[in-house]
């Protein structure tokens, strides 16, 4: 499994109204990260990331997901930046998994079942860049299976499949106070009105193995 770059950034705001609002963090401290023996990797982006890392995270065989930005041209950029639809990132999650537990097809499916592939730049009441859906591959095995998962899905939307699916270059974690956001934040309003609203759509279609 190739390294990944990870950036960590400092603490900042603990409360949040919706999910485009900006947080004010500067300072990153780069580290190189690359799974653990029978672990892998795999990094999603379909929106905000605070409902996409909640979703994985009930997956049974995710051992977590990390909430960060991929996909960009800026180095270590700030949630504050990337919300300026300048830096070309898309809220991103990075997920840790057993492959003895669950596939990465598997992990295919539980993207493609959680939010609409269908939408150019846009996932529910967010819209920007920022919130494209994009399949960020590791590896060329990676790459291969999510464009067959394309093909596989497309007849199962009216609308034409828009995801984006490029190599993990780098992938930046965000903001501690995003991290782990919809469990902590049960009561915020855009939790309340979209995250968890999400969350359990997914989890009556979901056919996958849940920790709970």
């Amino acid at each position: 499994m190739n390294s990944i770059k990870v950036v960590v950034a400092g603490l900042g705001m603990s409360v949040l109204l919706a999910c485009n609002l900006s947080g004010q963090q500067k300072g990153t401290k780069e580290i190189n990260v690359k799974s653990d023996k029978g672990k892998s990797i795999a990094a999603f982006a379909e929106g905000c990331f605070w409902c996409s890392e909640h979703i994985f995270e009930e997956l049974a065989g995710v051992d977590s997901a990390v909430s960060g930005y991929a996909g960009g041209h800026t180095k270590n950029p700030t949630y504050e930046e990337v919300c300026t639809e300048t830096t070309g990132h898309a809220e991103t999650i990075l997920v840790y998994y057993n492959p003895e537990v669950i596939s990465y097809e598997q992990l295919l499916e539980a993207f493609f079942s959680s939010h609409d592939p269908t939408t150019l730049n846009r996932q529910g009441p967010d819209e920007g860049p920022s919130y494209r859906s994009a399949i960020f591959y590791v590896d060329k095995e990676q790459e291969k299976l999510a464009t067959e998962a394309i093909k596989k899905w497309t007849p199962k939307f009216e609308m034409p499949i828009v995801t984006e699916v490029a190599p993990l270059n780098a992938f930046y974690r965000a903001e501690e106070y995003h991290q782990n956001y919809t469990t902590e934040n049960p009561y915020n309003s855009y939790v309340r009105a979209v995250s968890l609203p999400r969350f359990d759509k997914f989890q009556r279609a979901c056919k996958l193995k849940m920790k709970n």
